[in-house]
């Protein structure tokens, strides 16, 4: 079955929601995500689910929606997948405290 792009809008949008309930239940600092393991695995998970969504949105959805930075989201999601040693803990504090939520709500404007 095939996913519409809404749906994988939604997905995305509903995985950010809950990831920030779990920074905030678990307490998640950003002090805590450079350094402690288990945080960032808690962390991971999400964003590489939410840059897979992404991924998957269709080239003309993308293309009709250029000031939106798919390709930054869904590049996250293959440097967490395959280069999860080189992963840059800093990087991944400014985009869960910065600026996924500037993304997430540029595309909720799209469902």
């Amino acid at each position: 079955m095939k996913i519409s792009n809404k749906e994988r809008i939604k997905k995305i949008v509903n995985t950010w929601a809950s990831l920030q309930k779990q920074i905030k239940e678990h307490n998640i600092t950003r002090e805590l995500l450079l350094s402690d393991e288990f945080s960032q695995w808690a962390v991971t998970t999400p964003l590489y689910n939410i840059g897979e969504q992404v991924y998957m949105l269709s080239n003309e959805f993308k293309k009709a929606n250029p000031d939106i930075p798919w390709s930054v989201v869904s590049g996250l999601r293959h440097r967490l997948v395959h280069d999860y040693e080189g992963i840059n803990w800093s990087i991944i504090v400014e985009v869960v405290f910065d600026e996924m939520d500037d993304f997430v709500k540029m595309i909720e404007k799209l469902i």
